[in-house]
């Protein structure tokens, strides 16, 4: 699959972002593990997972742009290409979620100034 002379070569590397989405799963799954098992969180730990949703926000900017320009890759290798349709669905929903999530935030935690009639 990973040769050029094979019919079933994508020109995109989808695999490899595949296996970086892999492998950002498993270290989402050892911050919720890590997170339910500490009760006060470190500033560090807070700080490195927002570090991690960076990364994982640019990781879908990348799965994003990869999928759009590789359309050839539906005819050669389709569940290689359709995976990655997948992901950047969840990355824009994902997106979408933790936006609406930190405006709402935001909201709460700025101050409300109350006007006098």
């Amino acid at each position: 699959m990973g040769r050029p002379k094979s019919s079933r070569y994508c020109r995109q590397p989808l695999l490899n972002n595949l296996s970086a989405s892999i492998a950002l799963s498993f270290i989402a799954s050892g911050f919720a593990v890590i997170f339910t098992l500490i009760d006060p969180v470190p500033q560090g730990l807070w700080a490195s997972c927002h570090v991690f949703g960076l990364m994982s926000f640019g990781h879908g900017v990348c799965t994003a742009i990869l999928t759009l320009t590789a359309a050839a890759c539906a005819k050669t290798t389709p569940e290689l290409y359709y995976m990655s349709l997948i992901l950047t669905v969840a990355s824009i929903f994902s997106t979408g979620f933790f936006m609406v999530r930190g405006g709402l935030w935001l909201t709460n935690r700025l101050p409300v100034t109350e006007q006098k009639q």
